[in-house]
């Protein structure tokens, strides 16, 4: 009797054992939980704001010698959008862009806050003209920036690019990916 007895204890600490330790192969009935979801951050003006991926589109841009400049540009058609702009940007390369696009021409006014880089805004009117341009304007500050003419957009680039690659008030420019693309107030 006792020599059954001893492989079926042995058997027992065996299976026992092997419980204790989860198997390579499979998950563990004891997998940390996931972590919970984190509550949306709603404010567009917050660093941690997860924005909506916006419409891509380009402008050209002509300088002061005839020559085309390209800009890929991102488009701002929304309040919120317009609102957050390139809010906690670290970075901004020579020919990209952000093209806020508004639903009527009016006088525009821009302020950097939130805003880490130096850039360069254009103010551009119905007729696709630069009507002026506010250069390098200074990150993190609250002034309000205007030329005083109406428009319908304003194109940022980063600060001193308008310097060195010749663009000037009066430059005309070409906006495409841009109609069709609904512009709400």
């Amino acid at each position: 009797m006792r020599r059954s007895v001893l492989p079926l204890a042995m058997l027992l600490c065996a299976c026992q054992a092997s419980e204790a330790q989860p198997s390579l192969a499979q998950p563990s009935a004891r997998a940390a939980a996931p972590a919970p979801a984190q509550t949306p951050v709603n404010d567009v003006n917050a660093e941690n704001y997860r924005a909506p991926p916006l419409p891509r589109g380009r402008v050209l841009l002509e300088d002061v010698y005839g020559g085309k400049h390209r800009v890929e540009v991102e488009l701002a058609t929304t309040s919120a959008s317009r609102t957050r702009g390139l809010m906690w940007r670290r970075e901004l390369k020579a020919g990209e862009g952000m093209l806020f696009v508004f639903p009527e021409p009016a006088v525009q006014s821009f302020w950097m806050r939130n805003t880490l880089i130096p850039l360069d805004l254009l103010f551009i009117d119905a007729q696709q003209r630069i009507v002026g341009i506010i250069e390098r304007a200074e990150p993190r500050t609250l002034s309000p920036r205007s030329v005083g003419k109406p428009g319908p957009y304003v194109l940022e680039v980063p600060g001193g690019w308008c310097q060195k690659v010749g663009i000037r008030p009066g430059s005309r420019v070409e906006l495409e990916g841009v109609a069709g693309v609904p512009v709400l107030p």
